[in-house]
């Protein structure tokens, strides 16, 4: 499994708009990122800073960026783009984070006996 993180921002003022939009997520795009591969994707939001961080795990690196390219991730992000600093594409200004710890419980298997 691929691990990502990255940082975004939403606009001062934006907080609840933010939130009431992902909750829930338009299940079409919900859709899309599961047939993508992503497994799991969890965004945090600080409270003071307004800073966003997202975490998402995907088994493939060329599926997770296809994403991107599909129509509803395009309408998401232009859905997006009041309410949160964005690209000229739309896309949301992220930055992603290098990993510099991980620890993993090792999967254990329960033996009948």
């Amino acid at each position: 499994m691929i691990r990502k993180a990255f940082v975004m921002s939403v606009n001062a003022g934006c907080d609840a708009e933010y939130e009431r939009r992902h909750n829930p997520i338009w299940p079409e795009l919900e859709a899309t990122l599961l047939a993508h591969g992503v497994r799991t994707y969890s965004i945090f939001r600080h409270p003071e800073t307004r800073q966003l961080f997202a975490y998402v795990e995907f088994a493939d690196l060329a599926r997770w960026e296809a994403v991107a390219q599909t129509e509803v991730c395009r309408r998401w992000w232009k859905h997006m783009r009041e309410i949160m600093p964005a690209n000229p594409d739309d896309s949301p200004v992220s930055s992603e984070l290098p990993e510099v710890f991980h620890l993993e419980a090792p999967v254990q298997t329960d033996q009948v006996a």
